[in-house]
């Protein structure tokens, strides 16, 4: 197969021919026909994630085609087109039997505990646990966009914040996750004030249905402009970014008995960020993590796709071949374009 990989944590990553994976018990081999381009991938290259073993090939925002099925699996056959949620589930241990795969005791990560996407082939485990089914009409690039970041935000917004048609919602941070927010939260009847360092994309959020927007460029108070457009402060608030910053701006934009839910990580020495502890007791306030979603908690939000209520081929900026995407890696910590980057052409250039 054709990968990139890389030997050292913030080493070279080079795209080359490496050996094609082959379906483990229970697992199946998917040809990938498209992977996203995600910080989470940048934050694995620069070693902030510990379940990485070297060398490594990147990459969990995927939909393929199954070309090859281990033992064991009952579920799926050679030719359907799948997609896969970014945090898988063994399907044996409590956490999965209650339904919460999403935070399995065992669980696997393509890109992060396992080979990922960034390859035109990718191995999966325990696919009848996790695999989804994508309609007919759904193309890779858009099911690839769905990834950590659109998945991550329908269960932050919908299950975790338990959203309701007319609260005000936060979102600090406009990539991939903060926009998928933006669009879920609307689409569920919130007013929603969208929070960015880049014009563009908060005319993004914008078009997405934020009927607010802060430019937080060098703005010392965005809580207060939050409270004051709000008049008492948001009912859900969403660190869509992942840093000290934006987590402690998300809980101090709430209003009393608000509810913070923390989509974006917090890695290395941000992991711990301080919180304002003091608001958090005072204002009763509820602080949610969200972290992936289940395969079985996909049909809610592809029907809402299939209705139009949720439009995730809006949130696809570029599209680039892997070599590109490879380069583009690297640079994530800079936050390069608008929107969400799909890697759907895996040849040599």
């Amino acid at each position: 197969m054709r990968a990139a990989i890389f030997e050292r944590f913030q080493g070279p990553i080079t795209v080359t021919t490496l050996p094609d994976p082959a379906p483990r018990p229970g697992g199946v081999v998917l040809k990938v026909g498209a992977t996203g381009l995600c910080r989470s991938d940048w934050h694995g290259w620069m070693g902030h994630d510990t379940d990485i073993r070297l060398p490594h090939v990147p990459g969990h925002e995927l939909a393929g085609t199954v070309v090859a099925v281990g033992a064991g699996v009952t579920r799926w056959a050679e030719g359907d087109r799948v997609t896969v949620p970014f945090v898988g589930g063994c399907g044996h241990c409590g956490e999965c039997a209650a339904g919460q795969h999403q935070v399995c005791e065992n669980q696997f990560q393509p890109g992060f505990t396992h080979w990922g996407s960034f390859a035109d082939h990718v191995a999966i485990d325990h696919a009848d646990v996790n695999l989804v089914a994508l309609p007919d009409e759904m193309g890779f690039d858009v099911a690839a966009s769905l990834g950590c970041r659109f998945v991550t935000s329908f269960r932050g917004v919908i299950d975790q914040g338990r959203v309701r048609a007319g609260e005000w919602v936060a979102v600090h941070g406009c990539g991939g996750v903060g926009l998928s927010a933006v669009m879920i939260a609307a689409a569920a009847g919130a007013q929603v004030i969208a929070i960015d360092i880049d014009p563009a994309k908060l005319d993004l959020a914008r078009s997405l249905g934020a009927v607010a927007s802060i430019d937080a460029t060098g703005n010392g108070n965005v809580p207060g402009q939050v409270h004051e457009i709000t008049r008492g402060g948001a009912q859900l608030s969403i660190d869509a970014l992942g840093h000290p910053a934006t987590c402690v701006n998300s809980i101090l934009s709430l209003g009393r008995r608000g509810r913070h839910v923390q989509i974006g990580l917090l890695l290395a020495d941000q992991a711990r960020p301080a919180i304002p502890m003091d608001r958090v007791i005072a204002w009763e306030l509820e602080l949610l993590g969200s972290h992936g979603m289940q395969a079985h908690r996909y049909p809610a939000m592809l029907e809402m796709i299939r209705r139009g209520r949720l439009q995730p081929e809006k949130l696809i900026g570029a599209r680039v071949d892997l070599d590109e995407g490879t380069r583009l890696l690297t640079m994530m910590d800079r936050f390069p374009g608008t929107g969400v980057t799909i890697i759907d052409r895996f040849g040599a250039g």
